[in-house]
């Protein structure tokens, strides 16, 4: 499986190893014929599935792929310029009083096109430390999360949310896209060309620290990125592949928000390369 060269080669260019596909009987079955069939769960129950045929026995790799669960709450419509900043379930983000946010909702880590978003992000959020508070909201767990803003040098003044959820993503608009938001020929085309692919190397940390191991969950975490910025946040277990390293189908965004809590610039990514300018989030504010 996924054994041409081509087919290496481009999964190199995303990131990702061949071996991530490798399912857990191909090695069994270049042992011996006296080899039995693929492990079965240890019970009595003939009927009982087994153990290998769970998505989260897959590949940490892989899981960012598969459909997530839905979130706890309708996806709601894209907020409008002049419109009143959405409040989320939980009330994780809050605006007004005179404080004038950026709130960037990235794809999951280890995606080059995220990595470019947080660095402009964190390079706003240097100029201006005491005039705009700069937000990064991840959906990828707290520990994933950790490891990928330490490899890129530190949240530095970025606040980091986590919505492993989905939650807040939805009170803002943002649901899963589509084949052709993620895939079309343009984000194809743009993933091939980019080096910054770090999921590979987040994964690996994980499995290394025993953070993540096949069929279940990382403990719930709060840690801290350093220089006062925060990671706060805990690992879903349950249904569904699981959410360690997010999901390639969620849809991203950034929104600039002013000191009266209103909209003032932003949107949803047009495709899933789309490094949106927050350039302009600085100039709606006036900063």
């Amino acid at each position: 499986m996924f054994s041409s060269l081509a087919t290496k080669i481009a999964l190199k260019k995303a990131g990702i190893s061949s071996d991530s596909f490798k399912l857990p009987w191909d090695d069994a079955s270049k042992k011996s014929s006296r080899t039995s069939a693929p492990p079965f769960d240890n019970t009595d129950d003939k009927s009982a599935w087994p153990a290998w045929m769970t998505v989260k026995n897959l590949p940490l790799t892989v899981q960012p792929w598969l459909t997530p669960i839905p979130p706890p709450v309708a996806v709601s419509t894209l907020p409008k310029i002049g419109q009143p900043a959405p409040l989320d379930r939980d009330r994780e983000l809050t605006f007004g009083n005179g404080k004038r946010t950026i709130v960037v909702f990235l794809r999951c880590v280890g995606c080059a096109f995220a990595q470019k978003t947080f660095l402009q992000l964190r390079a706003i959020a240097t100029r201006f430390p005491s005039d705009v508070t700069c937000l990064a909201v991840s959906h990828s767990s707290a520990a994933a999360t950790q490891k990928w803003v330490s490899l890129l040098g530190g949240a530095w003044n970025v606040g980091i949310v986590i919505d492993e959820d989905r939650a807040v993503y939805a009170a803002w608009g943002l649901g899963l896209g589509s084949v052709w938001y993620v895939l079309n020929p343009t984000s194809t085309v743009a993933g091939f060309k980019e080096k910054g692919w770090l999921g590979a190397s987040v994964a690996g940390s994980l499995q290394k620290s025993g953070a993540w191991k096949p069929g279940a969950g990382a403990a719930a975490a709060n840690i801290s990125t350093g220089n006062g910025a925060g990671v706060v946040g805990s690992d879903l277990e349950g249904d569904g592949p699981a959410t360690i390293m997010g999901n390639k189908w969620q849809e991203s965004g950034a929104w600039a928000v002013d000191g009266r809590g209103k909209v003032v610039w932003g949107g949803k990514a047009a495709r899933s390369d789309d490094v949106m300018d927050l350039e302009e989030a600085v100039k709606a504010l006036e900063l």
